[in-house]
């Protein structure tokens, strides 16, 4: 049977970045309206640079706005590679400077200790998130959950566990940082708008591959289509 979720395409990735920024600007305005706060997971990766380049532009009461990672490398901020550096740079600019981000990585000395402290962090933030940016790699993982990762089935569960430590397998996607830190199912499954970005030809065919019947653990982005054959999945040359 596989799995039901439609691919949105665009003509090109500045068109979706702008598209998909109109949709998760829309949504959180509506948050603030509602309850005075609107929350967003946001992903690193090269694909979605240009979306948060686009929101930090918009007119959005972003004082308002917590923006938490959807995983990380186990590096600090100011290391080569950090998602939280990047989505600084990158989204919390121009008028979102005002939003408040929450980072993944502590001092703890490792990454199983620095779990708790993770989790600690996420805990006051009031979940389900409003809006939430995921990539995906050609091998088929979003977030960081890697094809049979050390704590991936950890990180695929739908209980009260906000954030997953793993340990990835060497690849040519992951390069050498191999710990990451990355948000659970659980945490993200139940967001009001979950959005799947996905630029050029081999990520394309990645997704199609993810979308037939097979091994969740083989490609774990099968796990998000599952749980949310909504999402908007979106695609760009």
């Amino acid at each position: 049977m596989g799995y039901e979720t439609d691919l949105i395409s665009f003509e090109n990735r500045a068109a979706m970045a702008e598209r998909v920024a109109d949709v998760i600007e829309a949504i959180l305005a509506r948050s603030i309206a509602e309850r005075g706060r609107a929350t967003l997971a946001a992903s690193g990766g090269k694909t979605p640079g240009d979306l948060y380049r686009a929101l930090s532009r918009r007119n959005l009461g972003w004082a308002k706005v917590t923006a938490a990672l959807v995983d990380d490398r186990w590096v600090p901020p100011d290391a080569e590679g950090s998602n939280e550096s990047f989505v600084r740079e990158t989204l919390v600019q121009d008028k979102a400077a005002q939003a408040e981000l929450v980072g993944l990585w502590s001092a703890a000395p490792a990454l199983a200790q620095g779990l708790a402290a993770a989790e600690a962090r996420l805990a006051s933030l009031s979940l389900p998130f409003d809006a939430v940016v995921l990539g995906m790699g050609e091998d088929g993982h979003t977030a960081s959950w890697f094809a049979h990762a050390d704590g991936l089935e950890r990180a695929l569960k739908r209980d009260a566990a906000r954030v997953a430590a793993v340990r990835a397998r060497p690849s040519r996607v992951t390069g050498d940082h191999l710990d990451r830190m990355t948000l659970t199912l659980g945490a993200i499954a139940d967001a009001r708008i979950i959005c799947l970005l996905i630029a050029g030809e081999e990520k394309r065919a990645a997704f199609e591959k993810a979308r037939e019947e097979g091994e969740i653990e083989a490609m774990p982005v099968r796990a998000i289509l599952k749980a949310r054959p909504d999402l908007w999945a979106c695609w760009a040359p």
